[in-house]
């Protein structure tokens, strides 16, 4: 399936889902965007939605926390640990909703060519249930929140560099 700024999303098996998204601008841009909390602050929630809690502890076994807060004032929190990092090419980690239950394995890589960086984020779901919760319930905030993302490194990048 293709969302509207070209997020792809498949579901390559019953507990995968795999988005692929291409950025116009290079893979160390693209990781800072998503392991530094003062740039995922910016963009990491659909249109309306804002990141109230955003820590990140970039380490193998370190954590991260995010709290995304709703229009209506509601909350969707989310944690997970580092298992391995391998800047800016590839990313590990794992990942839990505070709201419904299992914990997913999370695979991102950065490709770059000519200056522009595909990211492609494997999620490997402990049962088909959380992978069906997970895209019914996220895969259009997660294109409009790689939208802002796009936007911001577009800006960015016309700029100065974003760190």
């Amino acid at each position: 399936m293709l969302h509207a700024g070209g997020l792809r999303v498949e579901t390559p098996s019953d507990c995968e889902i795999v988005l692929t998204r291409a950025f116009d601008a290079p893979r160390q841009m693209v990781f800072d965007a998503l392991t530094k909390p003062e740039l995922l602050r910016r963009w990491f929630a659909p249109d309306g939605w804002s990141l109230a809690v955003c820590e990140v502890d970039l380490k193998i076994g370190g954590g991260f926390r995010f709290v995304m807060r709703r229009p209506d004032g509601g909350q969707v929190g989310m944690r997970g640990v580092w298992r391995e990092i391998a800047p800016p090419e590839r990313v590990v980690h794992t990942e839990s909703f505070d709201d419904f239950p299992g914990e997913s394995r999370i695979t991102t890589e950065f490709d770059e060519q000519s200056g522009k960086t595909t990211l492609t984020i494997t999620a490997l779901s402990p049962s088909k249930e959380v992978r069906d919760t997970i895209l019914k319930g996220g895969a259009d905030g997660m294109a409009e929140s790689y939208d802002k993302l796009a936007k911001m490194l577009g800006e960015s990048r016309a700029q100065q560099p974003l760190s």
